[in-house]
C-alpha cells in the first residue's frame, strides 16, 4: 500500500484538507499532507511545506515565491510535478481547490502512471475539464459549493472524496492481465465491426485495450505507448487528425504519432473515420461550414464530410508522421471506404475525397512499401483479415 498524498493550499484551505485527511487516515490510508500555497504564509497542519515543494523547482524557492500569484502557481505547479516525480511511495492523490488549485495540482497528476488513484475535487468540475484531465486517468468531482469552509454541502462532497482515495489506495491490487502482451487498438463508432472484428482474431493471447478516439483516445493510448505499456499498436480510426487540421472539435495535437516514433513499437495504421468532422450541435458548427455536408449524429454531435483538398492535407499530414517512425509499420488504404457513413448509398460516400486522402498519403511517404491498398471497406471482414496480417509481420 502507498502513501495517500492530500495536496492544497493549506494558507487558505487548511481546515478542509485537514478534515479529508483525518477520514482517510481512519480509513487506514497512510497520508501525508502537501502544502502548495504560494502566498509565503505557512499554513497549519502540512507534513510536507511550501516550501519544501518549492525547492524541488528547478530555478528553486526563490523562482516560485515571485510575489505575483499567476507566476508563483505556475512555477508551483513545475515544482510540485519534480516533488511527485521524486517519490516511488505514490499510492494516490487528492487534491482539492478552485481554479487556481486545479491548474496547480493536476499536472503532476497527470504525470503519474495511469492506474494511480487521482481524484481532484474542484469547483471546475462541472465545466470543460480537458485541459486538466488531457491524457491521464486523473478523476474530477464536482466541489457543489466553494471550497472553502466546512458546511453540510462540502463535509459530504469532501467526505466522499476522501472515501473513495482512500478505498483505491488502501485495496489490493485487480488483476491487470499484464502476463500477456498489450495491443492498443482505436475506435470510433463507425469502425466499430472492424475493431470487433480484430479483437476476436486477436484471441485471448493479448491484453486488447481500445480507446475512443474523441480527441483523447489517441493521446491516452501513446501516453500508455511511453510508458512502455503497450507492446504494439492497432491505430485503425485516425480521425482524431482530421479534427486537428479541419477544426472539429475531437482534436487530438500536433504531436499525435510522435510517441510511436519515440518508442519504435510496432505498429500499423489506417484511415478509420477520416471522412468526418466533428462539431457539437448543429447550431455549434462555425458559420465558415455553411454549404458543406453534415451529418447529424445525434442532437450533441453533428459530422461534417471531409472534402478533396482537407484530404489531401491530412494525407500530407499523416505521410509526414509515417516518415518520421523508427519501428516497424504498415499503413492500410482500405479502397472500399473509411467508415460507416463511406460507403455507397451512405451520408458520407466520396470516391473522389477518399482517392485524395490516398494518393497524398503514397506520394508524400519515403518508404513506400509500408503502404497498402485494400480492396476492400473498413468495415468489410477481409480488412480485418489484413490488419491482423500486417500485425504478424511488423512484430517479427
Amino acid at each position: 500500500m502507498g502513501t495517500a498524498y492530500v495536496i492544497g493550499t493549506f494558507d487558505t484551505k487548511g481546515a478542509e484538507l485537514a478534515w479529508v485527511a483525518e477520514l482517510m487516515a481512519a480509513d487506514g490510508a497512510d497520508v501525508r499532507r502537501v502544502d502548495v500555497s504560494t502566498s509565503g504564509a505557512a499554513g497549519p497542519g502540512p507534513d510536507v511545506t511550501a516550501a519544501e515543494v518549492a525547492a524541488c523547482h528547478p530555478g528553486g524557492a526563490d523562482a516560485v515565491f515571485t510575489g505575483e500569484r499567476g507566476s508563483a502557481v505556475g512555477a508551483m505547479a513545475q515544482a510540485l510535478r519534480a516533488f511527485l516525480a521524486g517519490r516511488d511511495d505514490v499510492g494516490g492523490v487528492l487534491g482539492l481547490g478552485g481554479s487556481g488549485g486545479t491548474a496547480l495540482v493536476t499536472p503532476a497528476m497527470r504525470d503519474l502512471p495511469v492506474g494511480v488513484p487521482k481524484l481532484m475535487v474542484s469547483t471546475v468540475a462541472s465545466g470543460d475539464t480537458a485541459p486538466y484531465v488531457g491524457a491521464s486517468d486523473v478523476a474530477m468531482l464536482y466541489a457543489v459549493t466553494d471550497v472553502a469552509g466546512l458546511n453540510r454541502i462540502s463535509r459530504r462532497v469532501l467526505g466522499n472524496a476522501a472515501h473513495m482515495l482512500a478505498a483505491a489506495v488502501t485495496a489490493p491490487p485487480p488483476e491487470t492481465g499484464a502476463d500477456l502482451p498489450a495491443v492498443g487498438l482505436t475506435m470510433f463508432g463507425v469502425t466499430t465491426p472492424l475493431v470487433t472484428a480484430v479483437r476476436e482474431r486477436l484471441g485471448d493471447g493479448v491484453d486488447a485495450l481500445v480507446f475512443h478516439a474523441t480527441g483523447s483516445g489517441g493521446p491516452s493510448m501513446e501516453k500508455l505507448v511511453d510508458s512502455g505499456l503497450v507492446d504494439s499498436v492497432l491505430d485503425l480510426t485516425t480521425t482524431e487528425v482530421a479534427d486537428l487540421l479541419v477544426g472539429g472539435v475531437m482534436a487530438c495535437g500536433p504531436d499525435r504519432l510522435d510517441a510511436i516514433a519515440r518508442s519504435a513499437v510496432p505498429w500499423v495504421g489506417s484511415c478509420g473515420a477520416l471522412d468526418m468532422v466533428n462539431f457539437g450541435a448543429r447550431a455549434t458548427v462555425p458559420e465558415r461550414f455553411a454549404g458543406r455536408l453534415f451529418h447529424e449524429h445525434n442532437a450533441n454531435v453533428t459530422l461534417m464530410r471531409t472534402s478533396v483538398d482537407e484530404n489531401r492535407e491530412i494525407g500530407a499530414w499523416l505521410a509526414a508522421k509515417l516518415n518520421a517512425l523508427t519501428g516497424p509499420w504498415r499503413f492500410l488504404l482500405p479502397l472500399g471506404g473509411v467508415s460507416a457513413l463511406d460507403a455507397p448509398g451512405a451520408a458520407f460516400h466520396d470516391p473522389e475525397a477518399d482517392a485524395a486522402l490516398f494518393a497524398a498519403i503514397e506520394a508524400g511517404v519515403d518508404s513506400p512499401d509500408g503502404v497498402r491498398r485494400v480492396a476492400h471497406h473498413v468495415n468489410d471482414p477481409e480488412f480485418a483479415d489484413a490488419v491482423l496480417s500486417a500485425w504478424q509481420e511488423v512484430r517479427r
